[in-house]
């Protein structure tokens, strides 16, 4: 059968799924046996929701999602360059399938790999056997085997309704082999096909935070009065005990906090001591929140906890948010994406930093002057990056006449200049010409400029 493009079979040989068990999902499900009997267990779409847990996952995936794919050739010069859009590889890199936008598509695979450890990208060819078209599976939904031989196949289970299945197809389930495939997956701990995401270290101050907020929650929502006790001197029966306890309950809670109250009997209402030092409510959670963005790599500042280390400069920011946060994961996506589309050099896929890394105009423009002036850049070059025409002229490397060779410098002597050619000597008579006559003055004065020339080298 074909789908995707590809001819796809069950696969004859027998095929063990790779155990799960101990990753990640099962935390998520279950944090301990008899959690879920208890009503203790934090569903996964409920963690996500913490503020902070839910600015690292987007900060990262927006981040990597704004850089647009780049496909560069290496030239003969040892420079990669912007290559031809007319190759076979854009379509899939501009448009990765019908109903996602290149950004969406890396927001995605960026999301699947930081909640779940692994992002599976399957493939569909044309007639060609050329990759036009990249999908993004729900990682619940996919299986990695692994045949007796050691070959990696993976399997999608879907429902029968799907309609990225043939008709009929019987089990919703299709097996594909690794090469139509692209997995990518972080910090393998308990096998080399299971990916462990940065979520699972969060997910307990995540949790706890969570816990501390519904506990803020329910006080808040009782007037930020805590309880406390209703006692009678003379004492009552459990039946009257309950009625005064149902009405108190009925009139002074929620919207009705503050309500006065009139109870007979000589009963008195002592409330509970509430001491917020006690709780230390706003360090415990920003204690948290550090510890969430410790797997993510992201400094705590960029997601609103706290403020920028004294001293540090914007750029150091960025560079220092690239380094730790995003750097890993832009690697791995454009080396997958060559070895999944096939791209080898001197070709290969590249996430346009340019985007992330923009500095302010004034920077900037010190930048590119520094290094029109250092003779990194021509000045086109330099004004391309401001998105100006090139100049007539501007394309060559300028530099001061009086500069020398580092070889002659370290060495403290400047070989002089080579010798002017003397010019031609005309086949006119000597003694009549006036012009042999101006020749020959100009040739003197230039062997005379040349001999003084030397001295003045001889004498440094």
């Amino acid at each position: 059968m074909r789908i995707f493009g590809l001819e796809v079979t069950l696969a004859k040989k027998a095929l063990t799924p790779v155990p799960q068990r101990r990753g990640w999902r099962a935390l998520v499900r279950e944090p301990f046996a008899g959690a879920w009997q208890r009503d203790l267990e934090e569903d996964r779409g409920t963690v996500l929701t913490y503020p902070t847990l839910y600015a690292c996952l987007n900060r990262i995936s927006t981040d990597i999602g704004k850089l647009p794919f780049v496909l560069k050739a290496e030239g003969d010069d040892g420079v990669w360059r912007p290559a031809s859009s007319n190759t076979s590889y854009w379509p899939v890199l501009r448009k990765p399938n019908g109903y996602q936008t290149a950004q969406q598509f890396r927001e995605a695979w960026m999301l699947s790999k930081l909640t779940q450890g692994n992002t599976y990208g399957l493939k569909g060819r044309d007639e060609r056997r050329v990759v036009n078209r990249l999908w993004i599976m729900d990682p619940f939904s996919v299986q990695p085997l692994v045949s007796e031989s050691g070959e990696v196949f993976y399997q999608l289970n879907y429902g029968t309704g799907s309609n990225l299945l043939p008709e009929n197809y019987p089990g919703g389930q299709l097996i594909v082999p690794a090469s139509e495939i692209i997995h990518d997956r972080m910090n393998c701990f308990h096998h080399q096909l299971i990916g462990v995401p940065p979520l699972c270290a969060a997910h307990w101050p995540a949790v706890k935070n969570l816990k501390i907020l519904k506990d803020s929650t329910s006080f808040f929502s009782n007037g930020a009065n805590p309880g406390g006790i209703l006692t009678a001197p003379a004492g009552m029966s459990d039946e009257d005990a309950q009625l005064v306890k149902d009405y108190w309950n009925t009139e002074f809670q929620g919207a009705k906090a503050g309500n006065v109250a009139v109870v007979g009997a000589d009963m008195k209402f002592t409330p509970f001591a509430f001491k917020s030092a006690d709780n230390q409510m706003v360090e415990q959670m920003r204690y948290s929140d550090e510890q969430i963005c410790q797997p993510f790599g992201i400094p705590p500042f960029k997601v609103g906890i706290g403020s920028i280390p004294a001293g540090t400069k914007p750029d150091e920011v960025n560079q220092m948010y690239y380094g730790d946060a995003l750097q890993t994961h832009i690697e791995a996506m454009e080396n997958l994406l060559d070895e999944g589309l096939g791209i080898s050099r001197p070709m290969g896929v590249e996430l346009d930093l340019g985007p992330l890394l923009r500095m302010d105009v004034g920077k900037q423009a010190e930048v590119e002057t520094t290094l029109v002036s250092g003779n990194v850049k021509t000045p086109n070059e330099a004004r391309l990056a401001f998105n100006l025409a090139p100049l007539e002229g501007g394309d060559t490397v300028y530099m001061q006449q009086q500069d020398f060779p580092m070889d002659q410098v370290r060495k403290n002597k400047i070989d002089p200049a080579p010798a002017a050619a003397e010019p031609p000597v005309p086949d006119d008579d000597p003694d009549d010409s006036e012009e042999l006559k101006a020749l020959q003055q100009e040739n003197f004065m230039l062997k005379a400029l040349e001999a003084a020339r030397a001295e003045v080298f001889r004498n440094e």
